[in-house]
């Protein structure tokens, strides 16, 4: 069964621009989106000297006992046109660019959003294991794996500038039932 297992955070500052090793420009279209975690998303992938790239993706809960900051995650290369059409019908949208980090323990992206979800960054790790340890960058800041509030599928539907100032506080100043300090 294909389980998405990562840890998710806010970063501040810029000190992760050294472990860049590429980078991309990301579209994103749900055309499903419930409240339930099961979506259905278009990604139009475009990377410097590189073609296009589209998938279609399904991400749902996971079975009962699977790891809390894991996910079901079904993912599947489309045609790029087909990409296209789809991402014109899809009703939510996330626009971003993400960069590939060089760092231990996982394979680490980072995610700068545009549009109506700027000035937000996110930097996730994805796992092999729910019980790997990771060195948290000092760069990152509140871990949020697990706060569907901040999932893309969710900023789609309520972007960061759409939030109030107490919403975002709750996010970025009290601890979090499910943060965890840096390893």
């Amino acid at each position: 069964m294909p389980l998405e297992i990562e840890r998710r955070f806010l970063v501040s500052g810029d000190g992760w621009r050294e472990h860049v090793t590429w980078e991309a420009e990301l579209r994103q279209g749900y055309l499903l989106n419930r409240e339930d975690g099961l979506t259905a998303r278009i990604r139009l992938q475009q990377q410097l000297n590189r073609e296009h790239q589209s998938w279609l993706t399904i991400k749902a809960m996971p079975p009962q006992g699977a790891p809390a900051h894991a996910r079901l995650e079904f993912e599947y290369p489309i045609p790029i046109d087909d990409a296209k059409a789809l991402l014109h019908h899809s009703h939510w949208r996330v626009e971003k660019c993400r960069y590939g980090l060089q760092l231990p323990d996982g394979d680490w992206v980072l995610d700068v959003f545009s549009g109506e979800n700027s000035p937000l960054v996110i930097a996730e790790v994805e796992l092999q294991h729910h019980e790997d340890l990771v060195q948290v960058p000092l760069w990152c800041g509140q871990e949020v794996t697990g706060l569907h509030q901040l999932s893309n599928a969710a900023l789609a539907s309520h972007p960061w500038q759409s939030w109030s100032e107490k919403e975002r506080a709750l996010i970025e100043n009290p601890r979090l039932p499910n943060a965890s300090p840096q390893a």
